[in-house]
């Protein structure tokens, strides 16, 4: 079982952006400090639902101040992004941190980025497969052209390679990692054999579902084997640690629903359309039913029943629903020395 957090540097009311990116940097540093496999961070633009709006440029900061911790993005949105600019952060990352980075891409939302950014909707609508297409041949070849619909130019050279020799001896270039939330996507990621993202509103049942989808997929893609049956998929949810029925549920919920509400309430579509937004209360209790939300025991039983059901072993939880800072560390180092044992 490997543990990692979910960061988004989530801004709560009444707090302004540099202690929520304070808050993150120390809980990333205290998911090293107490043992855990990873950190995800988040990528959001012009909203106080997540303050980081480059996931690779917080990463790059994380990686220099740990020494073994994986750090990856959940995700950095690909239509905000030129892929081969993307894939040269990517390449630079791993190759300094000695292989540590992992980079995980989506297509993010309809939202006022694609406006900002360039992008435009129909990057978002249509464009995702020719971007992860050309990422991925950037991460994998020595040399490029860009010959799709939206990026079009000469061969040049890849530099730095990203699959050069690591201090290690081994050669491969960074993990890549897809966010799937409809099926479109999933037979996307299975065809290409990158493993998935899972998000935190979904239940064991649906992350099952798109599991063996997946699996499916692949197969049909003409994956290999030890592909299909290795594919180290994440499943993101939400950890409060804390002693005695109901106590970690009541600090979700006392807290969490402000956040989500000027969060979720900030975000602009592009094009004006409509939105259906979730009830913070609601979904914050969905997210503790869902999750290890608990005593030690009952977190670590949950996650032992998502992976007897899912077959995912991967988990990135965002510890940081309290808002507070020595909340959130020792949430985490709870999770570390509490939870962690009982998994093994």
């Amino acid at each position: 079982m490997r543990i990692g957090t979910f960061v988004l540097a989530a801004q709560f009311p009444g707090q302004g952006p540099g202690e929520a990116l304070h808050r993150a940097v120390r809980s990333a540093e205290a998911a090293e400090e107490s043992g855990l496999d990873s950190v995800w961070l988040a990528e959001h633009h012009f909203v106080p639902y997540g303050v980081c709006p480059s996931a690779t440029t917080l990463a790059a900061l994380l990686l220099g101040r740990t020494r073994r911790i994986r750090v990856g993005t959940a995700v950095s949105v690909l239509p905000n992004h030129h892929p081969v600019a993307l894939a040269e952060q990517a390449a630079l990352l791993h190759l300094t941190s000695g292989g540590r980075f992992s980079l995980g891409v989506g297509r993010g939302g309809p939202w006022v980025d694609l406006e900002v950014f360039g992008g435009g909707l129909d990057a978002y609508e249509n464009g995702f497969p020719e971007s992860l297409g050309l990422l991925l041949d950037w991460l994998r070849e020595p040399r490029v052209a860009g010959r799709g619909e939206r990026f079009g130019f000469r061969e040049v050279a890849v530099v730095p390679r990203a699959d050069e020799l690591l201090a290690d001896g081994s050669a491969q270039g960074p993990e890549v990692i897809v966010a799937c939330t409809s099926p479109k996507t999933v037979r996307l990621a299975a065809g290409r054999g990158l493993p998935m993202l899972l998000g935190m509103h979904c239940g064991d049942e649906e992350k099952a579902e798109m599991v063996a989808l997946w699996r499916t997929a692949a197969r049909e893609a003409g994956q290999p084997p030890e592909v299909v049956e290795g594919a180290a998929h994440v499943s993101a949810g939400v950890a409060q640690i804390e002693d005695g029925p109901g106590a970690a549920t009541e600090t979700l919920v006392k807290t969490m629903p402000g956040w989500l509400r000027q969060g979720l309430d900030a975000h602009v579509t592009v094009d004006g359309r409509h939105r259906v937004m979730r009830d913070p209360v609601a979904y914050t209790e969905l997210l503790c039913g869902l999750h290890p939300v608990g005593p030690p025991q009952l977190a670590a039983d949950r996650l032992a029943a998502t992976a007897e059901r899912t077959g995912i072993t991967r988990f990135a939880l965002l510890v940081e629903g309290s808002g507070d800072l020595a909340a959130t560390e020792e949430n985490v180092r709870r999770l570390g020395a509490d939870v962690l044992p009982l998994l093994t």
